[in-house]
């Protein structure tokens, strides 16, 4: 006879969160999206949410660093050509971006709360 297969949906166990796109260029743009990464994996109620590391060549000067969540930029930081601990700038870009993730699902769920102040 045939063979039969058998598919079983298991869409509500699998929980995705948001995605993290990595639009940097240089080895410390690179480390600091992969840290960011690793923070951005864990953070709750991020499904369907994007945050995106954005990295854009100053001459002469270095990179300016972006993370844009929700279509608004949460974090800027200039990162110079010399290799420099990321940690302390790391540790602050994930506490606005947490703050953003909060205060989009605080809006989002309000109805009393107007985006548009009408």
């Amino acid at each position: 006879m045939g063979a039969r297969f058998f598919y079983t949906a298991f869409a509500d166990e699998i929980h995705l969160g948001g995605l993290l796109l990595d639009n940097s260029i240089s080895r410390q743009g690179h480390e600091f999206a992969s840290k960011i990464g690793q923070y951005w994996r864990e953070v709750p109620d991020s499904s369907g949410k994007n945050l995106i590391v954005k990295e854009v060549i100053v001459p002469q000067a270095g990179t300016l660093l972006s993370i844009i969540y929700d279509n608004k930029v949460v974090y800027q930081t200039y990162m110079g050509r010399r290799q420099v601990p990321m940690d302390e700038k790391v540790q602050q870009a994930i506490v606005l971006v947490l703050d953003a993730v909060a205060n989009a699902n605080v809006d989002s769920r309000s109805p009393d709360l107007a985006g548009d102040e009408f």
